[in-house]
């Protein structure tokens, strides 16, 4: 079985299986704990904090560690809305976010926040200036993601933020990099980003550990109450291994990305051609957008039928995202984008990774194929 669903989640590395599992042998202690076992396990944290900051280019103090992205970005988006709710009650984001990020705005205007809701194009990229003129008096936040999880597309965020901070320097700017880091440069500092959330678990890293920048300056409302630990914006005790082990995804992504980017992209292109080749299909992402995602629609077929065949077939891909894949509406990403239903409920998403070669992707080309011979009878009656 090949596996070709990498923006869902990724293998850990053996690398870090291999930290996290000595540091779980040996190194148990309470980073709060002052006695020896706390000093060791704290300094871990710390290296660990300084090695995460290192990998974006920020201060180790602006680090916040978190249990992943979903949690980042509700901290990042209703600790900021409820921190400065006193400046006013407008967030602007786009319908194409992922659910940790559009859900959590939207559970904010059913508390009363006005949302405005910026539109993107046909490729799913949201325009700069709208999303500037689109700021108020009483605007408090802008979320948006660097890469979007369905379709690869590409913000452009160092223009959105340069623009941002010109015209509203205390609004601040909110950025999802779940999807980027690794792939692309990611300087969420140079871009203007005061928050920046990240997921240790798409890099090859451990699941249940992320982190949030939060620029030096910025003020959240913490969601989670109880000890001083995280600066006081994430109460619980820190979990070492699982830090240690993102650190060290981290740097690892960081040191490889123009490789990564390199590599994925001739197999992404590949892919792009074949699947512009089967007539049944609707290609959704562009050469413009990230590296490691095609995401296309096979209109006519629900989605969960082409990916079952295909897996019976010896490859794994998606439908939607992982958080959404088992939901049978149709994507929110691709209506924004402008699909019809039958487009937006046959989406499928192929996501690359750093193992993957030529032959991998020749087998699921001739996957493809005779995924699309074995349904054509099925088409239009789904």
């Amino acid at each position: 079985m090949k596996y070709f669903d990498y923006a869902a989640t990724t293998p850990p590395h053996p690398d870090v299986i291999r930290t996290m599992a000595e540091i779980m042998e040996t190194q148990f202690g309470n980073p709060s704990s002052i006695h020896g076992y706390g000093e060791r396990a704290d300094q871990l944290l710390r290296r660990a904090r300084s090695g995460c900051a290192a990998a974006i280019g920020v201060k180790p103090e602006e680090i916040v560690f978190t249990s992943g992205a979903t949690e980042s970005n509700n901290l990042a988006i209703k600790g900021a809305a409820l921190r400065y709710q006193s400046r006013g009650r407008h967030i602007i984001t786009t319908a194409t976010e992922h659910a940790s990020v559009y859900e959590s705005v939207m559970q904010l205007q059913q508390w009363g926040w006005n949302v405005t809701l910026v539109p993107v194009n046909s490729d799913g990229v949201v325009n700069a200036q709208q999303v500037v003129d689109a700021i108020r008096p009483d605007t408090v936040l802008v979320s948006l993601m660097h890469v979007n999880n369905e379709t690869g597309a590409i913000h452009p965020i160092a223009e959105i933020g340069k623009q941002l901070k010109k015209k509203a320097p205390r609004v601040l700017f909110h950025v999802d990099g779940v999807q980027g880091f690794g792939k692309m440069e990611a300087t969420p500092a140079a871009w203007g980003a005061d928050l920046y959330s990240l997921s240790a678990h798409k890099i090859r890293g451990p699941k249940g550990a992320g982190l949030l920048y939060v620029r030096s300056g910025v003020e959240l409302t913490p969601l989670l109450s109880g000890g001083s630990q995280e600066q006081g914006l994430r109460a619980g005790t820190e979990n070492v291994a699982l830090l240690v082990g993102m650190a060290k995804a981290m740097r690892m992504a960081a040191e490889d990305q123009v490789d990564f980017a390199r590599r994925t992209t001739v197999l992404r292109d590949r892919l792009m051609e074949t699947i512009r080749a089967i007539p049944e299909f609707e290609l959704n992402s562009r050469p413009e957008g990230a590296p490691h995602i095609v995401h296309f629609s096979y209109p006519g077929m629900k989605a969960e039928v082409a990916l079952h065949t295909l897996e019976q077939l010896g490859v794994t891909i998606s439908t939607q995202s992982a958080c959404s894949s088992r939901s049978a509406e149709p994507s929110r990403a691709l209506l924004a984008m402008g699909r019809d239903a039958a487009c937006a409920v046959g989406g499928l998403r192929i996501s690359l990774g750093d193992e993957h070669t030529e032959e991998d992707v020749a087998l699921l080309e001739q996957a493809l194929h005779q995924m699309v011979a074995q349904l054509r009878p099925l088409e239009r009656r789904m």
